[in-house]
């Protein structure tokens, strides 16, 4: 490679320099925002069968209707009656811990998600979490 630039590349760098036009800016056009489609599930006071009967209909359903982005509220599971029992796991009678493993375990709605996360706070904190799903 030669160090010594062209008089044609020179005339033409002044140009686009003294030129009004500018140059489109690529990084804004992955800038803009997606315009996702969500909608959310609450799953307060549902026994653990309930929840995960609700959460597969819910998924599959949502991605039938081309939703990109599902909040599921379970709570914290601050008044599970479950903790009181000695024979019951106090995690996975929760909600909380239980219906993430439940649809990780189920490889055929799993097929649909991209990815699990854990909520913001202004969607439930740690009472909530939200499932990406793919698009149809």
């Amino acid at each position: 490679m030669t160090d010594k630039i062209s008089d044609k590349d020179k005339k033409d760098w002044e140009n686009f320099i003294s030129s009004e036009d500018k140059l489109p800016n690529k990084d804004n056009k992955f800038k803009e925002k997606k315009i996702l489609k969500i909608k959310s599930l609450d799953l307060h006071g549902q026994s653990l069968e309930e929840a995960n009967k609700s959460i597969e209909d819910f998924i599959i359903r949502s991605y039938e209707d081309k939703i990109n982005k599902l909040i599921i509220v379970t709570g914290k599971g601050l008044h599970s009656n479950n903790q009181k029992n000695p024979y019951v796991s106090k995690d996975l009678s929760i909600l909380k811990y239980s219906v993430p493993e439940f649809i990780r375990k189920n490889k055929e709605i799993m097929k649909k998600i991209i990815e699990i996360k854990d909520a913001e706070i202004e969607d439930g904190g740690a009472g909530a979490f939200y499932i990406y799903l793919k698009k149809k």
